[in-house]
């Protein structure tokens, strides 16, 4: 039975006034699992007003950081005593693995305590520039925070937002993406049973073009916080300008994998075929350029070619399945088109490059790991962001051609570099222009880490301190400790 959402404001589960519903669906299966209400403008600005009235009442703001931290574990552990349901409904609503879909839980429950820990452990700076003066530097929140996730990691991205701005003390607004709010749902139905004042979070369901639009444009939205395609990010710092408020950015991606002759050619195959084909390449940070030296470029694409064949595609359900579904029939489409792009551009497909519909996956939206070799830089396949499992391998002579055609892009979020000769990775590292960068690994990192990239890849940093600092601001306040006339006049 289909379920029907709603949407969660000022501490109250309502429908919305439009008729218009999403039909959220199964990538696996293809059937409709539940309806959403969409939001109208309307009802996103009373979202806005309640969020603003409980931050200017001070009833979350002015919680001490115990206090704050207090909540924030309390979320962590009812998140943590639903996991399996929220891994299920990651599974069903988005189409990853199990196993993906666990790290994910993990993760954003991590993210809670994480924040939790930080704010216990922050404190303020204060100096003496003069024997009759003392400065306090102090971190406030910022007021209103809009947080827009994409579909890709619904449960995680919507923590790695939801936990530091709650953290910092600021009330909010969440959307979700269309098609996948689920577990956002359902988290907030875990906040509900916790101490967090209602008001100070709400759950709004619709379009980016109206809800998030109306947020980003309104006044009385302090902060937006926005993740997913470069295009829209852009859309976002236009309509963010009627009251300048800050934005934080964390859009597209098309990293490099930098593979030198002298790595460890079983450890740089194995973690390139996880930088591209974990979550089925819907990733912002995938290793979807591999650029591999000349030397061993034959016998690398071989060992990579027999490995992608390999990876099990199925229902996301099943602990056999090692790469899921695409998040959407409209994503699958997408990646399609860019593969006869590939193809009529001159690219070799290596590998895959179908749409599975063999015995259960006719309805579901399954595609083959897709592989393209023999490209050039000039490619819209090696130049524009595909995501999904699709990946150019291309050749490379010298450390400098690597890192001028590591750069040759218009996006810098990540990038890796494969190496037994330390100095070299390290040397070639620091010269790839991106946030979040690896050597002689792919994707792992640490929520105390800061998240971001440079160039078209966003503003701003997430998760870590940074992720923190991204909802506060920073006051100073002097303090005369012998007043007296200054006499300037």
């Amino acid at each position: 039975m289909k379920r029907q959402l709603k949407q969660y404001i000022d501490g109250q589960w309502i429908d919305s006034t439009t008729s218009e519903r999403e039909l959220i669906i199964n990538p696996a299966t293809g059937k409709v699992i539940a309806e959403a209400p969409k939001a109208s403008a309307k009802e996103t600005e009373h979202a806005i007003e309640v969020a603003k009235r409980t931050f200017e009442s001070g009833i979350w703001s002015d919680k001490s950081q115990q206090e704050r931290a207090s909540v924030l574990q309390q979320i962590a552990n009812k998140m943590q005593e639903h996991v399996d349901e929220l891994i299920a409904l990651e599974v069903e609503n988005n189409g990853k693995t199990i196993l993906d879909a666990q790290a994910d839980a993990d993760d954003a429950i991590n993210t809670l305590r994480y924040y939790a820990g930080l704010l216990l452990s922050s404190t303020d700076q204060t100096y003496a520039p003069t024997e009759d003066m003392q400065t306090l530097i102090v971190k406030e929140p910022i007021g209103v925070a809009g947080l827009i996730v994409p579909w890709n990691f619904p449960l995680l991205m919507s923590m790695w937002k939801i936990a530091p701005a709650l953290a910092a003390g600021n009330s909010i607004l969440l959307k979700p993406a269309e098609i996948t709010p689920m577990t956002a749902v359902k988290v907030f139905e875990l906040i509900d049973e916790t101490d967090l004042p209602k008001g100070v979070a709400n759950l709004l369901l619709g379009s980016g073009s109206v809800v998030g639009q109306t947020i980003a444009e309104s006044h009385d939205v302090d902060v937006v916080s926005f993740t997913g395609s470069t295009e829209v990010g852009r859309s976002i710092m236009q309509a963010a300008t009627g009251n300048l408020k800050k934005v934080s950015l964390e859009l597209g991606g098309k990293s490099p994998n930098i593979i030198f002759a002298d790595a460890d050619l079983e450890t740089a195959v194995d973690y390139s075929v996880f930088g591209i084909f974990m979550g089925a390449g819907q990733v912002c940070s995938s290793g979807s350029r591999v650029l591999v030296q000349d030397e061993i470029y034959d016998e690398f694409v071989e060992r990579f070619v027999e490995k992608a064949r390999e990876i099990r595609v199925g229902p996301g359900h099943l602990e056999t399945s090692q790469m899921g579904a695409i998040s959407s029939e409209k994503q699958l489409e997408n990646i399609l088109a860019y593969i006869e792009i590939g193809k009529e551009e001159g690219a070799v497909l290596a590998a895959g490059g179908k749409r599975l519909v063999h015995d259960d996956f006719e309805k579901g939206f399954f595609l083959e790991p897709t592989v393209f070799t023999d490209v050039t830089s000039d490619m819209r396949v090696v130049r524009e962001e595909i995501f999904g499992p699709v990946v150019t391998i291309q050749r490379f002579t010298t450390e400098e051609e690597a890192i001028q055609v590591a750069n040759d892009t218009d996006y810098g979020l990540a990038g890796a570099v494969f190496s037994e000769d330390q100095n070299k990775a390290l040397r070639v590292i620091k010269k790839v222009r991106a946030g979040i960068t690896w050597v002689n690994n792919y994707h792992l990192t640490d929520v105390g880490a800061p998240w971001g990239g440079y160039k078209q890849s966003g503003i701003g940093r997430g998760l870590g301190a940074q992720g923190l600092d991204e909802y506060q601001e920073v006051k100073q306040i002097n303090i005369n400790l012998d007043p007296k006339p200054i006499r300037w006049f």
